[in-house]
């Protein structure tokens, strides 16, 4: 016997929930790392990632300004999920999250990278379907580590639990965007 609530959908309110890779906008992310060599990529927000309370400064939504913006379906249900495209050398800076953060590369070959308990980087590349996860307070990163044609894309599918998930990028990221002149100190 059934016992959870269940309820009927007409097609019309289904197809708001539907998103088609074709349709989606991305954005250059609109983080201050987007623009930074080695840092190019685009990001597509598919589910959630409204802004976060209080935006701007050194908290952000995850895919940044613009792309919170751009949700192909905004629903608010305990998890954002979007992709990110970009060519080989091209990830974002180490950064963190209050919340769990999942790669899953669907293209290419993908090194996410963690900082240990000693403060050292670590990696494990990552390949199409398989599945990192990162616990909230783990810095990490990811790169397009692809072979190849350097002008070829690949993409990562990214889900972060919460339904308004912050990122900082750490210390030493800021600091390197400082040195950039891609960042202002405070």
């Amino acid at each position: 016997m059934e016992t959870l609530p269940r309820s009927g959908l007409a097609r019309a309110d289904m197809m708001k929930r539907v998103a088609f890779f074709k349709d989606l906008r991305g954005s250059d992310g609109g983080l201050p790392d987007s623009k930074k060599k080695g840092c190019i990529r685009t990001l597509y927000n598919v589910i959630g990632f409204q802004p976060p309370e209080g935006e701007g400064g050194a908290v952000t939504s995850p895919v940044g300004e613009d792309a919170s913006r751009l949700a192909a379906i905004p629903i608010s249900e305990g998890f954002n999920l979007g992709y990110c495209r970009a060519k080989p050398g091209n990830g974002p800076m180490m950064h963190n999250h209050d919340t769990n953060e999942t790669f899953i590369p669907m293209t290419g070959t993908w090194r996410c990278s963690w900082e240990n308990e000693k403060g050292e980087v670590e990696y494990v590349d990552a390949g199409p379907f398989d599945v990192v996860s990162f616990p909230p307070g783990c810095a990490r990163r990811f790169e397009n580590i692809t072979k190849g044609n350097p002008d070829e894309e690949a993409i990562l599918m990214f889900v972060i639990g919460g339904n308004g998930p912050k990122a900082e990028f750490t210390d030493a990221s800021v600091n390197e965007l400082i040195a950039a002149g891609m960042w202002k100190s405070a």
